[in-house]
């Protein structure tokens, strides 16, 4: 007579372990499925339809849209306003990055060191990056007015032939608005950088120092490299918000005085909202999201 099998009970267990892993490894996903619904209706499809856009003569009031080929591609390139926009948006990226990165870490290094109110110092260095971009374009518009506190502070210290309305300038207003930028973001490098001087070791630069290595050796063989990883990260941040700049343009000139503070962002928004050419505005749009 053959025995009765009992079932094997730790077989079951696991059997049904696994099963509430597979439930619990699917929980994460659908909580993630509203968001992500969200963002391929409100950012990706609309990004994919602007691409459809920019090869038609859309105005945004029809539904229709006749194809016009490469023509508002070949119009940025040709016309004059819309190759000074890119030119602007180039310089403006070109000066951010470097300013930025360089002051930021200038003053990373120097609010690495232990001394009263470092705290201080750090938090209002950062304090501009966090204001909206738009009220810091408004608050500087009346700084570097020609009654402003710019201007007054010049004839205070005996150089009131340097005063001017600085804005108004179309050889000086692209490079205020830089100022603004840089200023504006410089307590973001500033972070990044301490964050990555705080993860090398004070060691290697004591080892370096016992070599005989000077300040400027061990910031060049030891620091630097070490802090790559900051540099890549305060870098790429800088040139999207610099390709992207737009508050601080609309706050400040509204891409004047006579387009000379233009931008491939204020084109694409006077190009689609102010003149109705949905089309055109796309082909910007797209050539800055190539860049």
């Amino acid at each position: 007579m053959n025995p009765v099998r009992k079932p094997n009970v730790k077989t079951g267990d696991n059997a049904r372990r696994s099963r509430v892993r597979l439930e619990v490894r699917h929980v994460p996903w659908l909580l993630a499925v509203p968001a992500i619904a969200l963002a391929i209706l409100l950012r990706f499809l609309p990004s994919l339809f602007g691409v459809g856009y920019a090869f038609t003569d859309w105005t945004g009031l029809t539904l229709s849209a006749n194809p016009v080929g490469f023509a508002n591609f070949i119009s940025i390139f040709t016309e004059q306003d819309m190759r000074g926009s890119v030119w602007h948006t180039l310089l403006l990226c070109f000066l951010m990055v470097i300013c930025s990165n360089l002051i930021g870490l200038f003053l990373a290094l120097v609010l690495r060191r232990s001394f009263k109110f470092r705290n201080v110092y750090r938090a209002l260095f950062f304090l501009p990056f966090a204001m909206s971009h738009l009220a810091t374009g408004y608050i500087w518009q009346y700084i570097l007015t020609y009654e402003g506190p710019f201007n007054q502070f010049l004839g205070f210290i005996g150089l009131e032939k340097l005063q001017r309305i600085w804005l108004a300038d179309p050889k000086l207003s692209i490079y205020m608005i830089a100022v603004v930028m840089v200023w504006q973001y410089v307590g973001l490098t500033l972070v990044i950088y301490l964050s990555g001087l705080e993860g090398i070791a004070e060691e290697l630069n004591d080892a370096a120092a016992v070599d005989g290595a000077s300040k400027w050796m061990k910031f060049r063989r030891v620091t630097l490299p070490l802090l790559t990883p900051a540099v890549v990260v305060a870098t790429l941040l800088t040139i999207v918000w610099g390709l992207a700049s737009f508050d601080q343009i609309i706050a400040l000139t509204g891409g004047g005085p006579a387009g000379a503070t233009e931008t491939i962002a204020t084109m694409v928004y006077k190009y689609s909202f102010n003149f109705g050419m949905f089309g055109r505005g796309s082909a910007l749009a797209v050539i800055l999201t190539l860049l």
